[in-house]
């Protein structure tokens, strides 16, 4: 009798587990079959019209047609971006709270010590969209025509030449640095608060060469008031197909390519994730979109939620050792 009984409460015991292990299968398949079923909030966090929010609202424009849902773009500016990532760490991990970030996300990672959650854990990729490049610059006057001739005069004249940024921290020093530190140049770093100044200090010779984004440069280039010596991506740009990478000109290897990417929430289903990346995808390889990326010197880049997250590790830790060699404090 002992035995019936305990043969009955096993065999009950195996029914509740097996059947709440099926039952998770068609929640997760209907989840992602369902998704998405009600509006989807993609923040971005920074201000309108900046760099981040543009590609975010080109992807929701393209998602809200494809998918029949509304995909909001929600800028949510502060903290260098820190603000709109943490909403979206401590958002629910259902797909509907998205995050379109830049490198910005590695570099917050990398020099900030304190952050309200871990870039790391609390956040996953879900894909790359493009990447973008930087362009050396000078003023024609310098006298310098290559990349190389620029090193040779900076090492002619050690401590003498200078170079503007953004300010301590930002994108373009820490590709300034990685210049610097590549050639071996002893040069002085000029912060500016933003960049059409810089571009205006340069054609007066106030500063002698800038590591700038693309479009902003290209007025001054057209009318012959600035040099592009070089683009800083691996490849280079279709906008201008004359200009060599850093790595044809001079230092093999080099590379500084700004990005940007999609993040969800850790735990989002995989399903959902693999959704959302595979219509990114599809969206990069749209003619008019690939128009528009080229048109602002960038490149579509798609790239599957493991493959990004590795890339975005990857970014963190060549951030840090930038950082670290050129002593960058930031508070």
């Amino acid at each position: 009798m002992r035995n019936l009984q305990r043969l009955q409460r096993a065999s009950f015991s195996f029914v509740i587990v097996t059947g709440m292990a099926f039952a998770t299968v068609p929640i997760v398949a209907w989840a992602a079959e369902t998704y998405p079923n009600k509006p989807v909030r993609m923040i971005v966090p920074f201000t309108g019209g900046s760099a981040t929010d543009l590609i975010a609202r080109r992807l929701a424009f393209k998602m809200t047609d494809s998918w029949n849902q509304q995909v909001v773009v929600d800028n949510r500016g502060g903290g260098g971006g820190t603000l709109g990532s943490h909403i979206v760490a401590k958002a629910t991990p259902d797909g509907y709270t998205l995050l379109v970030h830049s490198i910005a996300y590695a570099m917050s990672a990398a020099l900030y010590s304190k952050l309200p959650f871990d870039p790391v854990k609390d956040l996953a990729g879900v894909s790359q969209i493009t990447i973008t490049t930087s362009l050396l610059v000078v003023a024609p006057s310098l006298g310098v025509k290559s990349v190389k001739e620029l090193i040779a005069l900076a090492k002619q004249k050690p401590g003498q030449l200078n170079f503007s940024t953004s300010g301590v921290g930002s994108g373009m020093h820490l590709n300034a640095e990685q210049f610097r530190f590549a050639a071996g140049l002893d040069v002085v770093h000029v912060p500016y608060k933003g960049v059409p100044e810089q571009l205006v200090d340069i054609v007066t010779g106030r500063i002698h060469y800038v590591l700038t984004p693309l479009v902003p440069a290209l007025p001054f280039i057209r009318d012959a008031r600035l040099l592009p010596l070089a683009v800083t991506t691996a490849r280079r740009v279709a906008i201008l197909p004359d200009v060599p990478t850093m790595a044809e000109a001079a230092l093999p290897g080099y590379e500084f390519q700004a990005w940007f990417g999609v993040f969800a929430p850790t735990g989002t289903p995989r399903p959902v994730v693999n959704q959302i990346s595979k219509e990114i995808a599809r969206i990069v390889e749209l003619p008019d979109i690939k128009k528009q990326f080229q048109n602002q010197g960038e490149e579509g880049r798609s790239s599957t939620p493991e493959e990004f997250s590795r890339f975005v590790r990857t970014e963190i830790e060549k951030i840090r050792k930038i950082v670290k060699l050129a002593g960058i404090r930031v508070e």
